[in-house]
């Protein structure tokens, strides 16, 4: 059940500072995205490709889709022309199959890097050095279907706030040495994806531009 003073009071909060809310919407019913769409909300965040093309199909056109769980190559063509922007690009073989896709339709798609900044397994991304070290100013000029617009990364499920700014500091870091070193002269290298329902607000302090919530606004996971 959409949570309409919490959705509200979050949304002035977020656009007063300047941050996007992507609202995580993996499995919730068409109905209650849509409930959130005549709220006013645009932008929705998905983990699994194929729930994102379903619900594409039945929702408004005018949505933002960004795919924001993992994505393997063997489904980066049908997600190419579905989504505005993939978060969770996590490897250089996935950059790859991305320009691929995108030149042969002719598209440019939106993307961002993500980085693994927690210390958990389970966690996807880019390793922080190798990132640095493989991703070139020349490599990025041959990506031309890309658009590289910035990072991505998630902390460690855990109370130590210590430690969950400690990462997000880290992703930050990141961002500036890549901005400095690869991305200088491309404007569009601006976005930091991080912080969820329960660290958001950590995140924006260590310069989230963007923050991916779900249950927060949508209440208990389906």
């Amino acid at each position: 059940m959409i949570q309409h003073h919490i959705f509200s009071t979050l949304k002035s909060e977020l656009d007063a500072a300047g941050v996007t809310l992507v609202a995580v919407s993996k499995t919730q019913s068409p109905e209650a995205i849509l409930e959130l769409y005549h709220l006013g909300q645009r932008v929705f965040g998905e983990n699994r490709v194929q729930e994102l093309l379903q619900k594409q199909a039945l929702l408004p056109g005018d949505i933002q889709w960004h795919l924001i769980g993992h994505l393997q190559t063997n489904k980066v063509r049908q997600v190419i022309p579905s989504t505005s922007m993939i978060e969770s690009v996590d490897s250089i073989r996935l950059l790859s199959t991305l320009q691929k896709e995108a030149s042969l339709v002719g598209q440019v798609e939106d993307i961002l890097l993500q980085v693994k900044i927690s210390r958990e397994a389970s966690k996807y991304g880019f390793d922080p050095v190798t990132l640095v070290e493989e991703l070139t100013a020349s490599r990025v000029t041959e990506m031309s279907a890309l658009r590289f617009r910035g990072v991505m990364g998630m902390a460690s499920f855990v109370d130590d706030k210590t430690q969950i700014r400690n990462e997000f500091r880290c992703l930050k870091k990141i961002f500036d040495l890549l901005k400095d070193q690869v991305f200088s002269v491309y404007q569009s290298f601006d976005q930091i994806s991080m912080g969820m329902s329960g660290d958001f607000r950590i995140a924006i302090e260590e310069g989230s531009t963007m923050v991916r919530i779900g249950s927060l606004i949508f209440g208990a996971r389906n």
